[in-house]
């Protein structure tokens, strides 16, 4: 199904031959919306907390968000994102510069997208400059506003108000990237509070765009295990908490 210029229909471009590195390196490209569903509890849990967002309850394909930059001479595609990242010995908490080779596991990251909203090459140089001031700056990966969003999830009438517990210098993922496209001067989820915009609002964003879709689907048994860890982890945490 294609798109006519002047038309608001989006368009969804399934991929199933390609790897991960081949699906990246083949749509990555400056300005373009990266998406990517982890398999990781804190992923898994992410993914699930934005079931609310779903009639049927379904858990979300995605759990983050971030913006290609484009490839540079060391001959890898590079992007902005705002992420937690655990090192030896070094820890990674916020707005930061990684390479694509990030995402090319892909029983880490089983779920891709790619979205192209045909930017002006003056709109992703403003997201471009916006998104490396805030690297410079040290702009923080906000776990409390994290925590925010997850009760606006299950409280629909603060969705589209400011994130309870907001704070200064601080974004997480799909808030950042959000906030970059609005210096480009597109919302990519209107009604929803900046601070509030989950991956799976991105995803379904009505500015029109382009979308190239690498997902792999999980076996029943597999999801399900996964699903059963996650929710027992999440129980035992509770049942500390309340002894405490």
């Amino acid at each position: 199904m294609a798109t006519e210029p002047g038309e608001t229909q989006n368009q969804t471009i399934v991929v199933t031959s390609l790897s991960n590195r081949e699906f990246l390196e083949r749509f990555a490209q400056a300005g373009r919306l990266g998406l990517c569903g982890g398999a990781t509890s804190v992923d898994l849990a992410i993914r699930r907390a934005q079931r609310h967002l779903d009639d049927a309850g379904r858990w979300s394909d995605w759990s983050h968000a971030f913006l290609f930059e484009g490839a540079r001479p060391d001959g890898y595609h590079w992007i902005l994102e705002s992420d937690l990242q655990l090192h030896r010995r070094h820890i990674q908490l916020g707005v930061q510069e990684n390479r694509i080779t990030k995402y090319f596991d892909e029983k880490m990251f089983p779920n891709l997208a790619v979205l192209d909203f045909h930017l002006s090459e003056e709109q992703v140089a403003a997201m471009l400059r916006e998104g490396l001031e805030l690297v410079a700056n040290h702009e923080r990966y906000s776990l409390r506003e994290l925590v925010g969003t997850l009760i606006a999830l299950r409280r629909p009438e603060l969705r589209g108000r400011e994130n309870l517990l907001a704070r200064d210098r601080s974004l997480y993922c799909s808030a950042f990237v959000r906030h970059l496209f609005r210096q480009a001067g597109v919302d990519l989820a209107p009604g929803v509070g900046g601070k509030n915009t989950t991956p799976e609002d991105i995803s379904h964003t009505p500015v029109p765009h382009v979308t190239w879709l690498r997902q792999r689907e999980m076996a029943g048994g597999e999801i399900g295990s996964l699903r059963a860890k996650l929710k027992r982890r999440i129980h035992a945490r509770i049942r500390r908490t309340r002894r405490t």
